[in-house]
């Protein structure tokens, strides 16, 4: 039987977005477009997921392309995966402002080994996307700003969670990162009814840029609610 971990990494090895995207939106796969990014990623979860526990899952909106965008550890920039993961990854180097928050609650929570033992992070759309803008420049997209980019991932989205639940999730509750992106989950699960209770918390980016004076508080707030699974 495939380890937690091993079944993450096939996962991404095989994780390939095909369908149609409205004008100016992309998607980066690290998997297929850095080497190393499999290489980093392999090392990653084959350190903290090597074994058949169940996880509970934190779902995100999709990756940033300076956080899994890069190094394809969900929330984690290469300057978290080496300094808190004991992962260095050579070819590029990021600071990605969710990673701060996730980073400064895991060590929180008791430290990496301790935090991953219990849950795992992904997303519904499990990959960057971007977005063009009129300055030639590509900006962090999320999957539900667009009402036709969400119709296009929609059913990529669900069969992802499909996927995610597969690896051995418990799901009678998930924690859901932001209030936007859990009303577009909420109406998914009432469809497909793919997991029970959904906890909602703050996102992360949202809490560096507009209430890091409170950060605190909501490092707190984490704790409470992940700690009560």
């Amino acid at each position: 039987m495939k380890t937690f971990g091993e079944k993450v990494v096939a996962f991404n090895r095989n994780l390939k977005f095909t369908g149609k995207l409205p004008k100016g939106f992309q998607v980066m796969n690290p998997f297929l477009e850095n080497p190393e990014t499999l290489v980093v990623m392999q090392r990653f979860y084959e350190k903290f997921y090597q074994d058949h526990r169940s996880r509970k899952f934190i779902i995100g909106i999709n990756p940033s392309r300076h956080g899994a965008g890069v190094t394809g550890v969900p929330f984690t920039d290469t300057k978290r995966l080496e300094s808190a993961c004991g992962i260095k990854m050579e070819s590029a180097r990021t600071h990605e402002v969710s990673s701060v928050f996730i980073y400064d609650l895991i060590e929180a929570f008791g430290g990496a080994e301790q935090f991953y033992s219990e849950f795992y992070i992904n997303s519904p759309f499990p990959l960057a996307i971007t977005k063009h803008t009129k300055n030639g420049i590509y900006l962090n997209a999320n999957y539900y700003d667009d009402k036709d980019l969400f119709n296009n991932v929609e059913d990529f989205m669900v069969e992802s969670l499909k996927k995610h639940i597969s690896l051995g999730l418990d799901t009678a509750e998930v924690f859901v990162l932001g209030v936007k992106n859990a009303a577009f989950l909420k109406k998914i699960n009432d469809r497909e009814k793919l997991v029970g209770k959904m906890t909602v918390l703050e996102h992360p980016r949202y809490i560096q840029q507009y209430k890091s004076k409170e950060k605190q508080l909501y490092i707190d707030k984490y704790l409470i609610a992940l700690n009560k699974a």
